[in-house]
């Protein structure tokens, strides 16, 4: 129901109400009908049910396949460490998951707990809970407002709907029915549930309980929102399906070979034994070519990228927020407190005669003095003694362009006032001034220019002519094309003793003009610009007024010359086709819903770009929770920062930008270490493959896969996500939504060091086993370990070699190189080489063997970057 464009007889009659209240038994009835004026939350997905979920992916299923055929076969050792690597994972997505579920408790902690009612009569207070519709509410300032309704009386009443509007200044309510269709900012015959009085008082008829109130659609939309995975994410899980069957199928072909040879080959050994150790052998195969920390190194990844964002004020809240974040094309921003300083501010100010002025004289002439008392003087606004600003923003603004308000105002003292209220929309208070007692006014242009008769003119009242009047009525339409609240200032000399009414505002002397606004951050024009060069579209969404936010996106260059702006209700107007077909122009989104919010993200997901919303306020969480990354200001509600992904401690503009940069970075450095993992275990596939097809000896045990997979699948992976930015990674597009986890270079960068570790293996094993089988296996396992180590160094960057990016630079990388080498030398003691299958004839020639083939795999890899890398860099 449009309650606002009913008068008040008809909703009442529509809510069965009337101005005596409910009785007893009709709050019983609506109360059943209707239920408590709570929001429910939504039913939570048990733990245990989470983390079984967290065993779906296809690696998953294929490494616990494994890990239970070791198990039966007694190598519990092996089994355990694999079991044990995927619960730890488990249990750090759970905690995750666990972390999300804050939004619909915030909300729900906002409802008002009691409220001031009248019931069979009789004024009461009763839990807010207990409302149903129809109740009549009184409210006063301070309140908050524990229901939405349509008002029925207002004394001066202003509330401020900032959590639901976003928008900071205080809404003067009144009883007046509108005629047409109005966005909830506009709605000024309503209240709102979880609002807050902040001036007058007032009188309400309940319109909406729990989930029918604005924030229990809130929260619904919150609910309801789809959380959605990051790219990585979604390429990972279909990458991991592919890998999973290939391995499957890999291995049960690795099998069937090795049995075929036991069973044809007349082998007179027990045929038993040796087709376990087959079995044995091809699950250790499954076991290497699966990297199963990937998950952990991803995480601890993204962990490092936390660390970096905090220290640039952007607290991470969901660890996959940092990898999106360097793939996000699109940010849809709030205006208020996000663009702009939140906080209102004198811009400029006109004296007849003298013109438009941007900041007070040092000296003020008379004319200035005059305007800047009736700027402190007619102001209820003030600064207490721990510094904090209280009163209405505007005015709060005023005081703080005067530098000596507290002198004026400790000269001065007050005799009598006539309150600001939204019919006069005049506010009027009483002062003796150098002798001469004078009303001194102050208002909306409109209001006082029909109220004055003089004007004062260098210190001289003087008739106010036509032409005067005009250049009053000229500056305050220039101000207002510039999106600039305007007010006038005006006085009048009383005889001594006299009372004041509210006819004395009239035969004013006008004085002079104000002009201000929320100016934008002053780094935002930067970081805009920034933006852009980075390849991401900047969408200004807010609930303020569509000439405002124009102003302040030209004024920042957001908008360009061609773009276009849209009110919510024009935004209505537009199906979903009409929007597609212009959303590339708008750029400017004005008196927006939440329904709005969640409609553009959704827009702009469909042409799968990676999207970003800032918010602060409760109207914000629901698209918060819909964008690919959600980001809260840190002087947010509770509301939006656990809906969000991410909050920006110093609410500034700048530091999204910056945390983009280290996300970008993030995803490059995943990528280095997922492409280090994988052209390892090419490597190791390729010599097993080559082997079992030529028919020699495997060139490894179990064991030796197993112990690879401790030394490489780990350290080396976590050292190259601490590598620094690749040149110009701010000077990049976003990258494609669709793009695969090999692509950009990395595909390529695995082929070629796989195939150079495979060929270098291929090499040892063969050299070995012109001495003995046994050496062969020596030779190919030290090969290959060494190989896959130093391969750390290839892998730190995809367009530079180690040299190049700073042999030295990244310390992680020399510490996880040289503990490979200490963990492999451990292999070589006399106590261990029986456990890893190295005879005592092997020496260090043999080593010098392994480590040349090792090194000159190294060397091809940086020659062959080199010659692949683009044009551009060389």
């Amino acid at each position: 129901m449009q309650f606002y464009r009913e008068n008040q007889e008809d909703v009442l009659q529509q809510l069965q109400a009337n101005e005596n209240g409910l009785s007893q038994e009709e709050v019983h009835k609506r109360l059943e009908r209707d239920g408590y004026n709570e929001i429910k939350g939504k039913e939570k997905v048990p733990t245990w049910k989470l983390f079984l979920e967290t065993f779906k992916d296809s690696m998953v299923i294929v490494l616990l396949i494994a890990a239970g055929v070791q198990l039966v076969l007694g190598e519990v050792v092996e089994s355990l460490i694999i079991f044990l690597v995927l619960i730890i994972n488990s249990i750090i997505s759970v905690v995750q998951t666990k972390k999300a579920e804050g939004s619909l408790e915030a909300l729900q902690s906002m409802s008002a707990p009691n409220a001031k009612v009248i019931r069979n009569g009789e004024r009461q207070t009763i839990p807010a809970r207990e409302l149903v519709s129809g109740d009549i509410v009184f409210l006063e300032a301070g309140d908050h407002i524990p229901a939405d309704g349509r008002i029925l009386e207002s004394g001066s009443l202003k509330v401020n709907e900032g959590m639901l509007t976003g928008e900071s200044e205080a809404v003067e309510k009144n009883t007046d029915t509108l005629s047409e269709d109005a966005p909830l900012g506009d709605r000024r015959n309503m209240v709102f549930s979880s609002s807050l009085v902040v001036y007058g008082r007032g009188t309400f008829v309940v319109t909406g309980t729990g989930e029918k109130t604005e924030i229990g659609k809130i929260a619904d939309m919150i609910a309801t929102a789809e959380e959605k995975q990051t790219p990585l994410q979604r390429k990972l899980d279909e990458f991991s399906k592919k890998l999973g069957i290939a391995i499957l199928i890999l291995c049960i072909l690795i099998f069937a070979v090795e049995v075929g040879r036991i069973w044809f080959g007349g082998n007179t050994a027990d045929m038993t034994t040796a087709i376990l150790e087959s079995l044995m052998f091809a699950v250790a195969v499954a076991v290497a070519a699966i990297p199963e920390a990937l998950s952990s190194i991803v995480t601890i990844v993204l962990s490092v990228g936390t660390n970096k964002m905090a220290r640039q004020h952007a607290i991470i809240r969901k660890l996959p927020a940092v990898e999106t974040l360097g793939s996000t094309s699109v940010i849809c921003t709030d205006k208020t407190g996000t663009l702009t300083q939140n906080k209102m501010t004198v811009t400029n100010y006109y004296i007849p005669g003298e013109g438009n002025k941007d900041k007070p004289l040092e000296n003020p002439n008379s004319s200035e003095e005059m305007l800047f008392n009736i700027m402190v003087l007619c102001n209820d606004s003030y600064i207490n003694n721990e510094g904090k600003e209280v009163g209405d923003p505007t005015e709060v603004a005023l005081i703080n362009y005067v530098d000596d308000f507290e002198e004026i105002r400790d000269q001065n003292k007050r005799e009598a006032e006539l309150p600001f209220d939204s019919d006069r929309k005049l506010m009027s208070t009483v002062y003796t001034i150098n002798g001469s007692r004078m009303i001194l006014t102050k208002g909306g242009p409109d209001v006082m220019f029909n109220r004055v008769s003089h004007v004062l003119i260098n210190g001289n009242e003087e008739v106010l002519t036509d032409e005067f009047l005009q250049q009053f009525k000229d500056m305050n339409e220039e101000y207002s094309k510039q999106a600039l609240r305007v007010l006038a200032y005006g006085y009048k000399k009383l005889p001594e003793h006299h009372g004041i009414g509210h006819e004395d505002e009239n035969d004013l002397v006008l004085v002079g003009l104000t002009a201000m606004m929320d100016p934008p951050r002053e780094a935002v024009y930067g970081s805009i610009e920034q933006a852009k060069q980075a390849g991401i579209r900047t969408i200004m969404i807010t609930g303020d007024h569509k000439t405002t936010a124009q102003a302040i996106g030209k004024d920042i260059g957001l908008m360009d010359e061609d773009d276009i702006a849209l009110t919510g209700q024009e935004l209505d107007a537009l199906s979903d086709e009409e929007l597609d077909r212009k959303l590339e122009d708008i750029s400017v989104y004005a008196r927006v819903s939440p329904e709005n919010k969640i409609r553009i993200v959704r827009a702009w997901q469909k042409k799968n770009r990676i999207t970003a919303m800032t918010g602060d306020g409760v109207n914000d969480a629901p698209a918060l929770k819909q964008a690919d990354i959600g980001i809260a200001m840190g002087s947010g509600t509770d509301v939006a920062k656990d809906a969000s992904s991410m909050i920006l401690t110093d609410d500034n503009f700048v530091s999204i930008v910056n945390a983009v940069s280290v996300g970008r970075t993030v995803f490059d450095n995943i990528k280095k270490s997922i492409g280090y993992l994988f052209a390892g275990n090419l490597g190791a596939i390729i010599a097993i493959l080559f082997a079992v097809i030529i028919g020699w000896a495997n060139p490894f045990t179990a064991i030796q896969l197993l112990f690879i997979n401790l030394v490489n699948d780990s350290l080396p992976a976590i050292a190259l996500g601490m590598e620094k930015s690749e040149p110009g990674v701010m000077k990049k597009k976003p990258r494609n939504i669709d793009e695969g986890i090999f692509a950009g270079g990395t595909l390529r960068a695995v082929l070629t060091r796989g195939i150079l570790i495979g060929i270098a293996v291929i090499i040892a094993h063969y050299l070995g086993l012109q001495h003995s089988e046994e050496m062969g296996v020596a030779l190919a396992f030290s090969t290959l370990i060494l190989a896959r180590t130093l391969q750390t160094f290839a892998a730190r960057s995809a367009t530079q070699t180690a040299i190049g990016a700073g042999l030295f630079s990244n310390k992680y990388v020399i510490g996880a190189v040289a503990l490979g080498f200490v963990l492999y030398g451990i292999t070589l003691l006399p106590f261990t080489r029986d456990i890893f299958s190295i005879p005592a004839t092997f020496g260090f020639q043999e080593f010098l063997t392994a480590l040349g083939l090792a090194f000159g795999a190294l060397v091809l890899m940086e020659i062959l970057k080199l010659i692949f890398r683009p044009k551009n860099l060389n």
